[in-house]
């Protein structure tokens, strides 16, 4: 089971290797969008919509690497004050209760949306905008995917964990 939960984290760390370049892109486009519409008079809804799509993607595929290094949101009021096994045991519930099944709603709720932007490939959201809705709708279930799988990876040690002590 750890040999899964590593290649979880690994698939993780990769996806987090590619996206994290989008920070980077996004600065410049949006550099350049200011520099063009400023210093040229020029515009462009597809550039502005680009770095929506990039913004989206690197916040949605990199939410899965957050969880693998313990940087996302934790409401800390308790967890800091509590021993090793306790945080265990708030982290085992918060995967099984609360994190799990949001996701697996999330997934289930989102994806008649998803097809059905594929079904029509759906257009752009602006006039002159990137025509690709449906990319970045696919977004959500991907976002999904990689929480549970690395939701599972953290179970999968948490239980390795408890059995050792």
């Amino acid at each position: 089971m750890l040999g899964i939960a590593n290649a979880i984290d690994r698939m993780n760390v990769a996806v987090a290797g590619v996206v994290k370049w989008l920070a980077l892109i996004m600065v410049l486009v949006q550099f350049c969008i200011v520099i063009g519409r400023y210093v040229f008079g020029f515009n462009s809804i597809a550039a502005q919509e680009s770095v929506l799509y990039m913004h989206a993607t690197l916040f949605m595929l990199g939410a899965g690497y957050t969880l693998l290094v313990d940087k996302h949101v934790r409401v800390d009021v308790f967890y800091a004050k509590v021993s090793d096994a306790a945080r265990r045991r708030i982290d085992i519930f918060g995967h099984v209760f609360l994190l799990i099944p949001s996701m697996l709603a999330l997934l289930y709720w989102s994806w008649p949306s998803v097809r059905n932007s594929w079904a029509i490939l759906e257009g752009p959201i602006s006039v002159g905008g990137i025509e690709a809705v449906f990319l970045l709708k696919s977004l959500i279930p991907a976002f999904c995917i990689l929480i549970l799988l690395q939701s599972v990876s953290l179970l999968v040690r948490l239980f390795h964990e408890r059995a050792k002590a």
